[in-house]
């Protein structure tokens, strides 16, 4: 399989993708780079270049702050997907991108009201535009819905008591008074925290306020804190509307971190820009690591058809590795993976319009190339 493949955004998740694709052995990819800083695309070229192990083929792309230009619109008419790696409020304009030049698109975002004018701007395009397809949500959700899957054809039931869905991307050493570490994105982190989460309770979708759900899990013999954060539930509290009664999904941490977030908060309470605020205050006095850790947990319960409580529960830890020549972070793998692996996925098919993920085959993407050379394989 041959593709021409622009990655909008150069930062540590695009690096990752552009690398991935460009050692894959199940398809050969030229990339084009797109960002508005020519030392980033150089940057990113240089990476992917100093990574791959074989000879990639790569092209910087700069991109105007907003809209397109000439030498973006060249490019984009010649190739076949856009990934999104930009900041989520980026999502619409690329998005309206691709379906002007017929490209398929794919994102990672959890912001829902761009999420919302993505679905608007691809609901009649001639190409595919698969939402919401990292890691949270993105992988946790299609993972979630295998298990459901599993558990209704296991127990000859319809319906289950819960669905719930965690992710933590966690420094591997956590200090106080914080707990924590920066692995990713510190806006988005912010975002995440500030921004309502949508749930189910008692088959009845909501909006509550994030990190008002704190409780404790352990998984795998650790001791994690969970809590509601925007985003992360992606399509799912319409999608299993009737089928679950309890759904969520959580943001794990380390047992001490969301007191020192919620004492925090409670300092700019009267700030204009809240999720600007809270950001500072965390570059302030967090910092950022390259040696992190992605802790994943999805489970369904519910009665079998006899009548007893059951669960099914899938878990991982996943670690930095080398692709090529390079050594990932964990947070950059676990997120690019589930990108390549849905554009190996649009290029096979002939989709078109709004793919959300409840849509997508658990098992074509479980067991695809991209995600199981990172995952491993799902059985």
């Amino acid at each position: 399989m041959n593709a021409k493949i622009f990655i909008a955004g150069s930062g540590g998740i695009g690096q990752a993708a552009g690398l991935i694709l460009s050692e894959s052995k199940v398809m050969e990819s030229s990339i084009y780079f797109g960002d508005i800083s020519q030392s980033a695309l150089d940057q990113a070229i240089h990476f992917v270049e100093k990574g791959c192990t074989g000879q990639a083929s790569l092209v910087g792309v700069l991109m105007p702050l907003e809209g397109s230009n000439e030498q973006l619109d060249e490019v984009l008419t010649q190739c076949d997907i856009i990934l999104d790696c930009l900041p989520g409020s980026q999502a619409p304009r690329m998005a309206a991108l691709a379906k002007k030049h017929h490209c398929h698109y794919a994102n990672l975002t959890e912001y829902v009201q761009e999420t919302k004018d993505v679905i608007s701007i691809s609901k009649d395009a001639d190409t595919a535009f698969v939402l919401q397809t990292g890691l949270a949500p993105g992988f946790i959700n299609i993972l979630a819905h295998r298990l459901y899957e599993e558990f209704c054809n296991d127990f000859s039931v319809d319906i289950v008591n819960s669905m719930h869905m965690k992710v933590g991307a966690i420094s591997k050493n956590a200090p106080s008074p914080h707990y924590y570490a920066f692995t990713w994105s510190p806006i988005g982190v912010a975002t995440e925290y500030l921004k309502d989460a949508e749930i189910v309770r008692n088959f009845k979708k909501m909006n509550v306020p994030a990190l008002s759900g704190l409780e404790r899990i352990i998984i795998d013999g650790d001791e994690y804190e969970d809590n509601f954060t925007s985003g992360g539930a992606a399509d799912f509290p319409d999608a299993f509307a009737g089928k679950v009664k309890d759904l969520d999904y959580k943001t794990l941490r380390y047992p001490g971190h969301y007191q020192w977030v919620k004492n925090t908060m409670s300092t700019i309470i009267n700030s204009e820009n809240r999720i600007k605020a809270l950001e500072n205050i965390m570059l302030e006095n967090i910092p950022s690591v390259e040696d992190d850790v992605v802790v994943v947990y999805a489970s369904v319960e519910g009665k079998d058809s006899n009548g007893r409580l059951r669960r099914k529960e899938k878990s991982y830890k996943i670690k930095p590795s080398f692709v090529g020549n390079q050594r990932l972070r964990a947070i950059q793998t676990t997120t690019a993976a589930p990108l390549c692996e849905v554009a190996h996925m649009l290029l096979k098919n002939k989709w078109k319009g709004t793919i959300l993920q409840s849509k997508l085959s658990t098992q074509e993407f479980l067991n695809g190339p991209f995600v199981t050379a990172i995952y491993g394989k799902y059985n």
